[in-house]
């Protein structure tokens, strides 16, 4: 199974609906605040929630809905394997 990383800030409403998105998979998903990352809090400030695949850095941002996030899984697995 993949890995995935959602990154987001604390009190971001738009973050909670992401990971309530999220929850209707089954991920491996690692929840990163990037308040504490300081090189992604420089290159996803303006963009989070973003779900990241671990292994291929590919990304999706904000806006997103369950199709969107099935349809980038499915493409991320491809180019994982």
């Amino acid at each position: 199974m993949s890995k995935f990383l959602l990154l987001g800030t604390s009190g971001c409403h738009l973050c909670e609906q992401a990971e309530e998105i999220l929850s209707e998979f089954d991920l491996s998903l690692e929840i990163i605040d990037i308040a504490e990352q300081e090189h992604w809090q420089t290159r996803y400030a303006l963009r989070i929630p973003v779900l990241i695949h671990a292994h291929t850095q590919q990304d999706l941002g904000w806006p997103f809905d369950v199709d969107a996030v099935q349809d980038f899984i499915k493409t991320t697995d491809q180019t994982y394997r």
